[in-house]
C-alpha cells in the first residue's frame, strides 16, 4: 500500500503540472483522472485512510491558507464569515440530516446528522483558485477564504458530537453542547498559545533554514496538541497560522522568500494527492452497496445533493440582506452585495477530501457491537456530494463568474495606494541617505556612491507612478517607460552575467560552489526585477 500511495503522489503532481500548463482546473482534472483510474484493475483498491487526511494532509493545508490570509480583512468581515463558517455548516448538518433520515430507511437520526456534518463544509481550494484566475472581487475572496479556514472546525466538531450519539457514546444534548464548546475553546487557546510561542522562537533564531523547518512541523504539533485535550485541531492550526502570518513581516527577507516557495510546493503536492485520491475511491464505495435498492440510492443521492446546494443558496441570500434590513448600523457601515456576487458565493460550495475522510472514519460497528446504521449508504452519499459539487460547480463557476460580470475593480485603487506608499517610502529612504552622508560615520563616502543611490531611489519612486499611468490612458501607446527600459536592459545584462559564470565553471576556472553562490545573488536580483 505504501508503494501504491507513493505512485499516486507522483502521478498526482504530474497531472497537476499538466493541468497548470494548459490552464485547466487542477482539482477537477485530478478528480476526473481518479474516477477513470479507479476503473483500472488494481488502482481501485487504493483506500483513503482517514487518519492520513486528518493528521497529515489537512494541518499543512490549513496552515498554508492561514499564513496567506489577511487578519485585518478577516476581522473587518467577521460577521459574514461567522455566518458562513459557523451558521451555514450547522444549518446544512440539520437540513441534510432531516432529508437523509426521510430517504434512507437504515439511518437513525444521529447517523443522519452525522452524514449532514460530513457533507457540511465546502472545500474552497477549487473556488479560490478559480476566483483568482478570473478576478473575483477582493471581499468575495476574503469571504471564501475565511469560510474555508473555519468551516472545517465547525463541521468536524459537529461530526464528533453526532457520531458519538450514533455509536452510543453520548446520551444527551447537554453532552453534545459541552463537547462542541470544549472543542472550540480548546482549539482557540492552544492555537493562540502555541502560535505566539512559535512566532517568539522564530523571531529570535535569525536562521532562515531552521525557521522554515519549524514552520513545516508546526501545524502537525499544534493539531495534535489540540486534539489531545479534546479541542479542535483545525481551529488551533488556523489561529496559530493567522498569528504566524501577521508576524511574518518581522522576519528576514530570506525567511519570507523561503517560506513562500516551500509552502507553495507543499500546497500543490498535498492538494493534488487529495483530489486524485477522491476519484480513486469510486470502486470501494460502490462495492459496499451490494444488495441495496438502486432506486432508494438514486432518490437519496438526488435529495441529499439538492439539499446541500439549495441550503447554501437560501442561506447566502437570507443572511446577505436580512441583517441589513434589521440593523441600521450594518446598512451604514457595509456596502450591500449585488445579487450576482451573492450567487457566485452560493455556487462556490464544492466539497472535498475532508468530507470523504470523515465518512471513511465512521466505524463499522457501534459500542454495543451492532453494525453502524446505514454506513454504506452514508459513505456513498458523501461520495456523491463531493464528486457532484466538484464537477457541477467546478465546471460552471468560471463561466458563471464571467457571465454575471462579478469581477474585482480594486486594481486601480491598489495601484494608486501603492504609488502613494512608494512615494512616502522613497522620501523616507532619501532622507535617511542624506543623514548618513552628512554624518560620515563610515568614513568619506565617494560622491559617486551617493549619486548612484539617489538615482536608484528616484527610479523606484517614479516606477510606481509609471505603472499607474500605463494602466490608464498611456497603456494604449507603444512607448516604453524609463522603468520598463531599465528592467529590460538589466535583465539582459543579468542573462549575460549568468552565461559568463556558467562558462567559467564549465572551463574549470571556478568551482560549482562558487557558481552556486554567484547565481544565488543574480537570482535574487532577477526576482526583484520580475516582481512586476
Amino acid at each position: 500500500m505504501g508503494a501504491s500511495l507513493l505512485a499516486v503522489l507522483v502521478v498526482s503532481v504530474l497531472l497537476a503540472a499538466l493541468a497548470r500548463r494548459f490552464d485547466l482546473s487542477a482539482p477537477l482534472a485530478l478528480v476526473v483522472a481518479g474516477l477513470a483510474g479507479g476503473l483500472i484493475p488494481g488502482l481501485g483498491e487504493i483506500e483513503l485512510d482517514p487518519d492520513l487526511v486528518l493528521f497529515v494532509i489537512l494541518p499543512p493545508l490549513l496552515w498554508s491558507a492561514g499564513i496567506e490570509s489577511s487578519y485585518l480583512a478577516l476581522r473587518r468581515n467577521v460577521r459574514p464569515i461567522a455566518l458562513l463558517a459557523v451558521g451555514l455548516p450547522l444549518a446544512t448538518t440539520v437540513a441534510v440530516g432531516v432529508v437523509a433520515f426521510q430517504t434512507v430507511p437504515e439511518l437513525t437520526i444521529p447517523a443522519a446528522l452525522t452524514l449532514g456534518a460530513i457533507v457540511a463544509p465546502p472545500d474552497a481550494v477549487s473556488a479560490t483558485a478559480v476566483g483568482r484566475r478570473v478576478g473575483l472581487p477582493r471581499r468575495t475572496m476574503t469571504l471564501l477564504g475565511g469560510e474555508s479556514l473555519l468551516n472545517d472546525a465547525t463541521a468536524l466538531t459537529a461530526y464528533k458530537v453526532a457520531l458519538a450519539a450514533a455509536v452510543g457514546a453520548a446520551t444527551s444534548w447537554g453532552d453534545g453542547l459541552f463537547t462542541f464548546a470544549l472543542a472550540a475553546a480548546g482549539g482557540v487557546v492552544v492555537g493562540a498559545v502555541l502560535g505566539s510561542l512559535l512566532a517568539w522562537i522564530r523571531g529570535r533564531l535569525r536562521d532562515p533554514l531552521v525557521e522554515s523547518a519549524l514552520g513545516l512541523v508546526a501545524p502537525f504539533l499544534i493539531y495534535l496538541a489540540a486534539e489531545e485535550i479534546r479541542g479542535s485541531g483545525v481551529l488551533a492550526v488556523v489561529v496559530a497560522a493567522l498569528i504566524a502570518g501577521q508576524r511574518s513581516t518581522r522576519a528576514s527577507y530570506a525567511t519570507r522568500l523561503q517560506d513562500f516557495a516551500v509552502w507553495k510546493a507543499v500546497q500543490l503536492v498535498l492538494e493534488s494527492f487529495a483530489f486524485l485520491m477522491i476519484g480513486l475511491q469510486l470502486p470501494k464505495v460502490v462495492s459496499e452497496l451490494a444488495g441495496i435498492s438502486a432506486a432508494t440510492i438514486a432518490i437519496a443521492s438526488a435529495s441529499v445533493l439538492a439539499t446541500v446546494i439549495v441550503v447554501r443558496i437560501v442561506w447566502m441570500y437570507l443572511f446577505a440582506y436580512l441583517p441589513r434590513l434589521l440593523s441600521p448600523r450594518i446598512r451604514r457601515n457595509e456596502t450591500a452585495p449585488t445579487p450576482a456576487q451573492v450567487f457566485v458565493l452560493a455556487w462556490a460550495g464544492m466539497r472535498g477530501v475532508v468530507s470523504l475522510a470523515a465518512a471513511f472514519g465512521v466505524p463499522v460497528a457501534t459500542l454495543s457491537g451492532a453494525p453502524f446504521p446505514g454506513r454504506p449508504q452514508l459513505v456513498f452519499l458523501t461520495f456523491v456530494v463531493v464528486v457532484g459539487t466538484l464537477l457541477l460547480h467546478g465546471l460552471t463557476l468560471p463561466w458563471l463568474i464571467r457571465r454575471l460580470g462579478v469581477t474585482g475593480e480594486e486594481s486601480t485603487a491598489d495601484a494608486k495606494a501603492e504609488a502613494a506608499a512608494q512615494d512616502r517610502a522613497s522620501r523616507a529612504a532619501a532622507q535617511r541617505l542624506e543623514e548618513l552622508l552628512a554624518e560620515g560615520r563610515d568614513g568619506e563616502v565617494p560622491a559617486m556612491a551617493g549619486d548612484v543611490l539617489r538615482a536608484w531611489n528616484a527610479q523606484r519612486r517614479k516606477s510606481a507612478f509609471e505603472r499607474l499611468e500605463r494602466g490608464g490612458t498611456a497603456a494604449d501607446t507603444d512607448t516604453e517607460s524609463p522603468s520598463a527600459a531599465f528592467r529590460r536592459l538589466r535583465l539582459e545584462m543579468l542573462a549575460a552575467e549568468r552565461a559568463a559564470f556558467i562558462a567559467e565553471r564549465d572551463g574549470g576556472r571556478i568551482d560549482d560552489e562558487v557558481l552556486r553562490s554567484v547565481l544565488h545573488n543574480l537570482d535574487l536580483e532577477e526576482a526583484t526585477l520580475n516582481s512586476r
